[in-house]
């Protein structure tokens, strides 16, 4: 019948808004590229290019390619990254970097698993042939932080630090962030973990950057923030485990240099090295120091991740979307 009502589990589930973010330092070569091609693979999407004090013309290709333009003074992608995800609203948010090395049209099946699956964030997992797109230093690099967090958070993902993420506005609108340059991706990722949150992972092409365009990290300076935030989080994530290390090697010290001292006494009944006896009587108490402060710091960290689930749970999930074979549009 023309019109009657169509019953309520054939009603096509309410379209979610998408909006992609892009944080951009210096890529007038390529930003129109990325912003004209998650037009075209998300058509109802909202584009939003936060320029990070760029000297060329990423602004004006921007907003030549229908962007929405905004600037974030502060330098280094995680400041932009906050200020995008206190700024803008929608249901889904797509990030990417804006030097058009990942691929737009794999965009569907990001949100299409994030969706009917129920996670909060999905990585796009970087997969190419070409050893110029993603060079060998960074493969390592990338590698080993991966083997870390999993070590360090428990597994979760094989490609922590890409560009490319699918998240959901919980997730986004619950997400403290504190992270200034490269490390962000580290953040994330540690978020997801130490909260439990649900996650996915979909492989994309990742391809080489156009030519006269030059990539903005730095393998070894970035490397070693990145590797700064990934202990500081640890630290900060899990105080028991992080002091627990610290004073087991300063209880394994005194313990190295009393054995001689002991085996001395057992045989003579003297104490020699006076000196060496009181080094290691104050790393043997400093090692108990150590884990006193990783048992309180424990108390206040389960304390503060029960604050932050319970902020991510008080913000409703896009559910409507769950289960459904119908795709997003």
């Amino acid at each position: 019948m023309s019109g009657a009502l169509r019953p309520a589990s054939l009603e096509r589930p309410a379209e979610p808004s998408v909006a992609v973010l892009v944080p951009c330092y210096n890529e007038g070569k390529t930003i129109g590229a990325v912003v004209r091609g998650f037009q075209a693979a998300l058509p109802r999407a909202t584009v939003y290019v936060y320029d990070n004090n760029s000297t060329d013309d990423t602004v004006a290709r921007a907003r030549e390619a229908g962007a929405v333009v905004r600037r974030e003074p502060l330098q280094g992608k995680g400041n932009v990254v906050r200020r995008m995800f206190s700024e803008v609203e929608a249901d889904v948010y797509v990030m990417v970097d804006g030097d058009d090395t990942y691929d737009s049209a794999a965009a569907p099946a990001l949100i299409a698993s994030l969706l009917r699956a129920g996670h909060d964030m999905v990585v796009g997992r970087r997969v190419t042939s070409d050893e110029a797109a993603y060079r060998f230093g960074h493969q390592f690099g990338n590698r080993l932080f991966t083997r870390g967090v999993q070590w360090l958070f428990g597994a979760g993902f094989t490609d922590i630090l890409s560009g490319y993420r699918v998240m959901s506005r919980r997730f986004v609108k619950s997400f403290p962030s504190l992270a200034g340059g490269f490390e962000i991706e580290a953040a994330l990722t540690v978020h997801a973990l130490t909260l439990l949150i649900p996650v996915g992972e979909v492989a994309t092409t990742y391809k080489n950057r156009p030519e006269g365009s030059a990539s903005k990290l730095r393998t070894l300076t970035d490397g070693r923030k990145i590797l700064a935030s990934v202990l500081t989080l640890f630290r900060r994530e899990r105080p028991l485990a992080f002091f627990s290390v610290i004073a087991g090697v300063l209880l394994l010290t005194a313990a190295a240099l009393m054995v001689p001292i002991i085996g001395t006494y057992l045989q003579t009944g003297l104490v020699p090295r006076f000196p060496t006896v009181i080094v290691a009587t104050g790393l043997t108490v400093l090692s108990c120091l150590a884990f006193a402060c990783g048992l309180i710091l424990d108390t206040v960290t389960q304390g503060r991740r029960e604050a932050r689930r319970i902020a991510y749970l008080a913000i409703p999930a896009f559910s409507a979307w769950l289960g459904s074979d119908d795709p997003p549009r």
